[in-house]
């Protein structure tokens, strides 16, 4: 494909190279911008922040129950390392078949509730600053002896 241009001297070839260099120029930083964004959105913070939301991974999880399917096999082994440490074999097994079934059915709604209710109990209790009570001597407030 070859481009027919109306060039007659050398002051025209000058000036038509000239346009076609400011041309590329423009292209290129068009390109580079348009790759610049593109890029962007696969940045590992960008996905995150687009696919790990909170109401996203509550749909994920009630579709596929993976809340429920983890805390089927790390309750038992929390519960039998932690609070059943020195008890007997049996005692471990009725403990590990009973967090199970309790663990199958927690998903994240009660996950999530649960983590609430503890965080509120230990969570930072701040005290409440009283507003200033405004104590009235008797003295205007535009008096001079204010």
């Amino acid at each position: 494909m070859s481009k027919k241009y109306n060039i007659k001297n050398l002051n025209d070839l000058q000036a038509k190279m000239l346009s076609l260099k400011v041309d590329y120029k423009m292209q290129e930083v068009v390109i580079k911008d348009d790759v610049k964004t593109y890029a962007k959105q696969f940045t590992p913070g960008n996905l995150i922040k687009k696919y790990a939301t909170p109401s996203s991974l509550l749909k994920v999880d009630d579709k596929l129950n993976i809340s429920s399917k983890l805390m089927s096999f790390v309750l038992p082994v929390l519960m039998n390392s932690t609070l059943f440490r020195g008890s007997g074999f049996i005692t471990k097994t009725l403990v590990g078949l009973a967090t199970s079934k309790v663990g199958k059915t927690l998903d994240a709604e009660h996950l999530s509730a649960i983590f609430n209710s503890v965080k509120g109990l230990f969570g930072s209790k701040k005290k409440k600053e009283k507003a200033g009570v405004y104590v009235d001597y008797g003295i205007p407030p535009d008096s001079e002896t204010y």
